[in-house]
């Protein structure tokens, strides 16, 4: 086997933001997808191309995956916006030059999902399985070959997904950027969002800010004062992280934030906030309104629909 070169780039110079795999002499192109940043992916011309895709998450506290393929990625990845809120990332692949057609990505889908249920790393919510199409000898070499040069650079990008190996199962942090502390934004606009959860009977009360594609959990948020999930959950030992260094601080029942601290997703920052898991998109309201995280990102979506079909 020759060794092969590898091109990222980082869309927007964050190593957990968008970001563009390509291979040397590849005509592949695909994009990794923060959920946090899915409107500014939406707006880039391979949005619009046939190909396949993959979502990534969690769902009570187990990781998750599903995979399809489409003539337009952009208008199926609306759909699943407003179906399915466990999804953290995604990852579009395409061609940069969109040669890629209906059959070429069913016979992708279906040898994709073979293979990830083969290497049983991660559940997968696929209601159906996907069918092979009827392709030429040539079309279906060709494929192979795509999809050889897939498996090749999704690993490198952390998704383990159709690795046969012994590798640790991955969960959903493990396939997301870990999160990190983050100095205090006094240059926040007024189209930086702000989001809202609060419990008051337990006398929990959070506020967090989309701001670079981060959410980011703010300093002063009244979270609850211990993890209440099952211990195999993934973000256990996160939780278990941030009481030890002083992230949170130990209040009586309750735990108090003493800095920004940034998240791969709204679900992951809603987790650390209630004890338990979490469904984000659910639980957090934009501020001043009832608003939830969900609806407010279907607003920013349909913003990036074509005219004629919104």
């Amino acid at each position: 086997m020759k060794g092969r070169s590898l091109e990222l780039f980082f869309v927007d110079g964050r190593p957990d933001g968008l970001l563009v795999a390509e291979l040397f002499n590849w005509t592949g192109h695909v994009l990794l997808v923060p959920r946090t940043q899915i409107k500014q992916a939406l707006e880039r011309t391979e949005a619009s191309y046939t190909g396949i895709y993959i979502l990534l998450g969690e769902k009570d506290g187990e990781p998750l995956s599903y995979i399809g393929e489409t003539e337009d990625i952009g208008k199926r990845i609306r759909n699943h916006d407003s179906q399915r809120d466990w999804w953290t990332k995604a990852v579009f692949v395409t061609t940069a030059d969109n040669k890629l057609n209906k059959a070429h990505v069913r016979y992708l889908e279906a040898q994709s999902y073979a293979r990830a249920v083969s290497v049983g790393r991660i559940s997968l919510e696929n209601a159906q399985v996907p069918q092979m199409p009827q392709v030429s000898e040539a079309i279906a070499a060709n494929m192979e070959g795509f999809l050889d040069n897939l498996y090749m650079i999704l690993p490198a990008l952390g998704i383990d997904l159709f690795v046969e190996s012994k590798r640790g199962t991955a969960t959903a942090e493990a396939v997301s950027q870990p999160p990190k502390p983050v100095s205090s934004s006094n240059g926040m606009n007024a189209e930086t969002p702000r989001f809202l959860l609060q419990m008051p009977k337990r006398g929990i009360k959070a506020t967090a800010r989309l701001e670079s594609g981060e959410f980011i959990l703010e300093a002063g948020s009244v979270v609850r004062g211990e993890w209440r999930g099952p211990n195999t959950h993934s973000y256990t030992a996160l939780r278990e992280q941030l009481d030890k260094t002083d992230v949170i601080q130990k209040r009586g029942e309750h735990g108090l934030l003493t800095t920004d601290y940034a998240f791969s997703s709204p679900s992951a920052a809603s987790a650390i906030v209630t004890g338990r898991s979490s469904n984000g998109t659910i639980e957090w309201k934009l501020e001043g309104t009832n608003k939830t995280y969900k609806q407010w990102e279907a607003e920013q979506l349909a913003e990036t629909a074509d005219p004629e079909l919104a």
